[in-house]
Formats: structure tokens, sequence, C-alpha cells
């Protein structure tokens, strides 16, 4: 898909990973849609994003979601592309040690957000010309089996199944599905956590190779562009139909 002006939402867009790509899209031709629950610094980070569009989102309510989609159709007329990037960490402990709650409201985020909002825009994006791209930020993660890795890396490993047979489903609408495996990203990811401890130990040497959030954009700009069916940005392989 050429991004030039396309109607683009990214969800956690006023930091790190997403504010990096709407500036990123924008910067391409596309109209952004910056969601995030930060209305504050959304608008402020939106001032020096030409042709975007701010939309104060809690992805966790479902009637913010709703009323998102609304908004974008109701301004644009239709949405071509959902980037799925809001969400965010857990400490790393021991399955014994887990709270429910936050479990629970940690998969409302990075799980049910994303499909709440896929169910949101697929009938769109059925019905228009042209179809749509659905991109959903994972996490590299999904290929580890670390001890104390079992929350966080558990919501993404049901992200990146979702993704998958999403992109069976409805490659024929033609709306394509992709998803992206971060490496260890520089964002407020850990200030994020749904709950306080110890974070999972990364050698100094690793962090030290940690990438800049505008790697990440570029990544996601790429699926857009190629419709890639995954990109792993731990080994750097990509993955199509």
């Amino acid at each position: 898909m050429n991004i030039q002006n396309k109607i683009v939402i990214v969800t956690g867009a006023s930091s790190g990973i997403g504010l990096a790509t709407a500036k990123l899209l924008a910067e391409q031709g596309a109209k952004v849609v910056m969601a995030s629950r930060n209305t504050e610094v959304l608008k402020k980070e939106s001032r020096g994003i030409t042709n975007s569009f701010v939309v104060t989102t809690d992805m966790t309510k479902v009637s913010d979601i709703k009323k998102m989609i609304k908004k974008v159709i109701g301004k644009f007329g239709r949405i071509d592309v959902l980037v799925n990037n809001a969400g965010r960490g857990s400490a790393w402990e021991a399955i014994e040690s887990i709270n429910i709650e936050e479990f629970r409201s940690l998969l409302e985020l990075n799980v049910m957000g994303p499909i709440i909002a896929m169910q949101e825009v697929i009938p769109i994006m059925k019905a228009q010309e042209g179809g749509g791209c659905i991109v959903n930020v994972g996490s590299g993660t999904v290929k580890m089996l670390s001890r104390g890795g079992s929350v966080y890396p558990g919501t993404k490993v049901l992200l990146d199944h979702i993704s998958k047979v999403g992109r069976k489903e409805l490659v024929d609408d033609n709306i394509i599905v992709s998803i992206i495996h971060p490496f260890i990203t520089k964002t407020n990811f850990y200030t994020n956590s749904s709950r306080k401890g110890p974070e999972p130990v990364i050698p100094s040497n690793i962090m030290a190779m940690a990438d800049e959030p505008e790697k990440v954009a570029e990544n996601i700009l790429k699926a857009i562009e190629t419709g890639v069916e995954e990109i792993d940005m731990t080994t750097g392989k990509t993955r199509s139909l």
C-alpha cells in the first residue's frame, strides 16, 4: 500500500513507538489519527505533525474505541490503516505470584483493545474501495522462554496468533494483517508497567544495542507498504504469504 494520503490510526501515539510512527507516516504523506489517553501530550505532539488528528482514547474501554472509530469516519469517511500499538509491560514474576486482577488489566489493553479495534475497522475496510491494512505491534519476548516471563509475553503471544489467523481470514477481502515483533526499544516501557517490581534482568551489553523507536516505526511503514506477514526485529527476519 502506498501511504500517501491514506487515513491511518495509530494507538498509543503520545510517546515511544506510537509517536515515532505517527511522525514518520505523516512525513510520508499520510493523514494520521493519533489516539491515546493523554490528551494534553497528544495535542502538544500533534502540533509538530502535519495532517494529524487527535482523538483521546482509552484502549481498555470499548466505548472509547467505538467513539474513536466514529470520529475518524465522521471526519475522513474511511480508514485505510490501523496500527495497534498501545500496550504496556509488567514486572517479571513467577506464575505463583501473578496478581490476577493486574493480569486481567494487561489483557484488556494488550489483547482485547486491539481485537475490539480490529472488529470496528474490518467492516469499514471490507466496504470501502481498496480494502485496508492492520499492523499489530507485538514483542520479541514471544520468541523467548524466561523465568518470570509469562504474563506480558503471554499477551503478545495471543496477539501474534490473532494477527496470523486474522491475516488468513481477511486476505480475500483485501485486508492485510501484519505483526511486528520489536527488539528491546528505548521507550518508557518499564515506567508504564502494570505493577511495580523488579524488572527483567537485561545485560548492559544488550541494553546498549536497544533500538530507537524510529527503527520500529520504519518497520511498521515497511509492513504497510509491502504487506509482509511478520517482521521479527530480534532476528531481522520477515515472513510473507
